[in-house]
């Protein structure tokens, strides 16, 4: 483990990010919210066939929302006030208005979708059907499918380009990704990547995929341009999850079994660094600021902070039992934590209460009860039109 850096260099590190903040806000305070702002969170619990809506000005359960069968995924709309739920186990998706936190449509697909994306205008839904080998595209205006596409077998996971050009389909029973014109609605091709791979992020500029293979313990690089495999990269054992600075500098891969994460420089395709960070690693979060890295381990009930400036882990946090799913609060003042075997959210506070950074250690400001076996996390701030 890299030692800790010292008291003057987390100050500094930590003022950086309140700067940040406030320079977002273009002013020295953040002003009282209108009366109809909502900060809410969305949990999806798997075992108890529901969605725990959280509010997030009050830290505290607003209410439960029942969906479809073993919901897993979630995504926002961002330019719409609703929420979609994967439905596993019902063959369908539940779509909740934010305003009133009901389900107002239920849209079905095919056999065992866990994930759903959402194109950034908030027009199309993505969702990968493991069970039938084939990709749905949803209109989410109309709330129907428009179009179902075979793409190949073990079709796991489906992620969108920023640009919205293109949906990229893990296939894990064929070592390959599927690449989908969205314009056509038409599979593109198929390239080889690496053996089953089950996770995949794709870089802001729309220009590559990252395919992470936990068999093999390689991520795969794909031009998305040529739609070509570029390299095989050897990180630690079992790589999960890919989480994407959000300037596309850099990824970070955490690896289940190594207790490590992986510091990828995607400009030129090449493991930069590892880093011991935990008990099995589970999944990251960069800040928006490119800052800190925030990772969830799984096997020691901890979240750890990593600096990806000075290249050292600044702090961490116990949380409950088996975290995985993490999101920020809108202001970014609380980590949110998904405690998947305790059930519960853990709100990490980032800041004081006065809006200045909180130093090491990060403590755990509440815990929010949640439905059984939760699994997933979205947040979504909106001023209601109702």
């Amino acid at each position: 483990m890299r030692p800790f850096i010292g008291t003057k260099a987390i100050i500094t590190l930590l003022l950086s990010r309140l700067i940040f903040v406030l320079a977002l806000c273009g002013c020295s305070h953040t002003p009282e919210p209108a009366y109809n702002y909502h900060e809410y969170a969305y949990v999806s619990n798997g075992g108890s066939n529901s969605v725990t809506v959280v509010d997030l000005r009050g830290l505290r359960s607003l209410t439960t929302v029942h969906v479809g069968k073993s919901p897993t995924g979630l995504a926002i709309n961002p330019r719409k006030n609703e929420i979609y739920v994967a439905n596993t186990d019902s063959n369908n998706i539940s779509v909740i208005d934010a305003e009133s936190n009901q389900v107002v449509s239920t849209i079905g697909v095919h056999r065992a979708p866990y994930l759903i994306d959402v194109s950034s205008d908030g027009k199309r839904a993505y969702v990968a059907n493991s069970g039938s080998a084939n990709l749905s595209v949803i209109d989410l205006e109309q709330r129907k499918v428009i179009r179902t596409i075979e793409v190949g077998n073990g079709s796991t996971l489906a992620r969108v380009t920023a640009d919205g050009k293109l949906a990229v389909v893990a296939l894990r029973d064929e070592d390959s990704v599927a690449i989908v014109d969205t314009e056509k609605l038409a599979l593109r091709s198929k390239v080889k990547a690496c053996s089953k791979p089950t996770e995949l992020a794709i870089v802001p500029d729309s220009s590559k995929a990252f395919v992470a293979c936990a068999v093999s313990n390689q991520i795969g690089v794909i031009d998305l341009k040529a739609d070509k495999l570029l390299t095989l990269l050897d990180v630690g054992k079992t790589p999960v999850h890919i989480a994407v600075k959000p300037d596309g500098g850099e990824v970070f891969v955490c690896n289940f079994d190594d207790s490590s994460v992986s510091e990828i420089i995607t400009g030129s395709n090449e493991v930069n660094s590892s880093f011991l960070i935990g008990n099995h690693p589970v999944r990251g979060l960069v800040s928006p600021d490119d800052s800190l890295l925030f990772v969830s381990n799984f096997g020691s009930d901890s979240v750890a902070v990593y600096s990806i400036d000075t290249g050292r882990r600044v702090g961490s946090a116990s949380v409950g039992r088996n975290p995985e799913a993490m999101a920020f609060s809108p202001n970014q003042f609380f980590l949110l934590v998904v405690d998947t075997v305790s059930s519960d959210l853990a709100v990490v506070a980032l800041t004081d209460s006065k809006g200045r950074p909180r130093l090491q250690p990060l403590v755990v400001e509440t815990m929010v009860p949640l439905g059984a076996s939760p699994r997933a996390i979205v947040v979504k701030a909106f001023v209601s039109q109702k």
